[in-house]
């Protein structure tokens, strides 16, 4: 069934309505509702695998990247019953995250114009004990080379300190390096290993990074942000579209990817990022986790 009002869509074994599919969300390129759907729809088998059991934080713009942006945690009582949720605990209280963990639920995000997904570093179950590590890498302006020269550097040093590592765009101006634990550290130590990782990195090159949260103290030098390893922060989550001009994508790549002068924060988009997800950019890569006992006693013994 498909009406001016409703677009009923399969996804997985259930059938999802798209309300309202023909409202532009990206008016400089047309993108509607039913589009975004679509895409999530199609990535779904590549982004899902990094979204199973994880609470969300949602990036919802009803009216479209021009309008309102809200960012949403608790789940309205109006989704689906099928739609996984998880109850976790804040200061005063307690808030009920969505857990994205099919298609389905995917397309209904859709529907209800999220954009963006944000994931937490921890899954259900394990709350407290995140199983990745995520270095943000924020540069001052526009300038991707700096994002690789940072990136190279950081990649170096968790080699050194023999913890693998993945990049991912951010779809936005720079990069996320993340890496696999094995979850059995919990936020504080992780966040506190992060910062020091990223301090001794700021330390050996100071005219280019800063570790310094507050933005009128870092001048032009790229920021260094282990801020997301703290509990209930989230990172866009792999194969998110970002909200801006062009719908580009959050994307994994490879990191012999890097230094190809293609490349940039925003260069996969809607149109794209399906034909980068089918390359299997972290096939072998994210099955790696590791313990930070030993990667502390080498850092410790750099510093």
């Amino acid at each position: 069934m498909s009406t001016s009002s409703t677009r009923a869509v399969r996804a997985g074994r259930r059938t999802v309505d798209i309300h309202r599919p023909d409202k532009v969300l990206f008016p400089e390129d047309g993108i509607t509702k039913a589009d975004l759907a679509a895409y999530y729809r199609s990535v779904a088998p590549h982004m899902l695998p990094h979204l199973r059991g994880r609470p969300l934080m949602l990036e919802r713009l009803p009216d479209g990247i021009g309008g309102p942006r809200f960012m949403q945690k608790d789940t309205p009582a109006g989704y689906p019953d099928w739609v996984q949720r998880v109850e976790v605990a804040k200061e005063g209280g307690t808030v009920t995250h969505s857990v994205c963990d099919d298609t389905a639920t995917l397309v209904h995000l859709a529907d209800q114009a999220c954009v963006t997904l944000h994931r937490w570093q921890s899954r259900t179950g394990h709350l407290e004990t995140p199983d990745r590590m995520v270095f943000d890498l924020d540069p001052a302006g526009d300038d991707f080379d700096a994002v690789r020269r940072a990136a190279h550097r950081l990649g170096e040093l968790l080699d050194a300190l023999r913890l693998p590592s993945t990049l991912m765009t951010t779809g936005s101006r720079g990069l996320h390096v993340i890496v696999p634990l094995d979850g059995q550290s919990d936020f504080d130590e992780v966040r506190a290993f992060a910062h020091d990782v990223a301090a001794t990195l700021a330390a050996a090159h100071p005219r280019e990074l800063t570790t310094a949260a507050r933005k009128q103290t870092r001048g032009d030098r790229l920021y260094l942000d282990v801020q997301r390893n703290g509990y209930a922060q989230t990172a866009v989550a792999p194969y998110s579209v970002r909200a801006r001009p062009g719908a580009p994508v959050a994307t994994p790549l490879r990191w012999d990817q890097l230094d190809d002068p293609a490349t940039h924060a925003r260069r996969w988009t809607v149109a794209t990022a399906l034909e980068q997800a089918r390359s299997g950019p972290w096939d072998g890569s994210t099955a790696r986790p590791r313990a930070l006992g030993p990667a502390r006693r080498r850092l410790d013994a750099l510093r």
